[in-house]
């Protein structure tokens, strides 16, 4: 049996209007992608975990290394950096301005096992990269099996 569907004119309006006002909220009051992690107090990391270790790198470009500061308090390492603003050119002068400063932290919840105390960090060209080895206990073992 057919079904009666009422028209309403204005309510396929109201849609097209809710979206252009998602697509202008997205595009001008959002901040803009390469700027993203900056402007929200995020940044990207990667976890992945060899034999010995757990190595974490992050992409923390334009910030000098007595800038970072790593701290590990149980099994969470957070990760905070803060980009200075240099003050020697003046507003006004400026032709275009792109770059970011502030603040950024990041906390990542680490698999247990590891040794805080013997975690070395490396700052090489904007990448820190953070290697925590794993207690001789957690290191994955291989028991060779033998025939008879």
């Amino acid at each position: 049996m057919a079904s009666i569907v009422r028209w309403e004119p204005f309510r396929d309006m109201t849609t097209l209007r809710d979206a252009m006002d998602r697509m202008f909220e997205e595009r001008f009051l959002r901040p803009l992608a390469p700027f993203a992690p900056w402007a929200q107090g995020t940044m990207a990391v990667d976890v992945y975990e060899t034999h010995d270790s757990v190595v974490v790198k992050a992409p923390i470009p334009g910030v000098k290394a007595e800038d970072i500061q790593v701290s590990i308090s149980g099994d969470t390492l957070t990760i905070k950096a803060e980009v200075k603003e240099e003050h020697e050119i003046k507003r006004e002068s400026y032709l275009r301005r792109e770059r970011r400063f502030g603040s950024s932290c990041r906390s990542v919840t680490l698999p247990g096992g590891l040794e805080a105390e013997k975690a070395e960090a490396d700052y090489t060209d904007g990448i820190l990269t953070l290697t925590l080895p794993k207690a001789e206990e957690v290191k994955p073992k291989t028991i060779k099996v033998s025939t008879k």
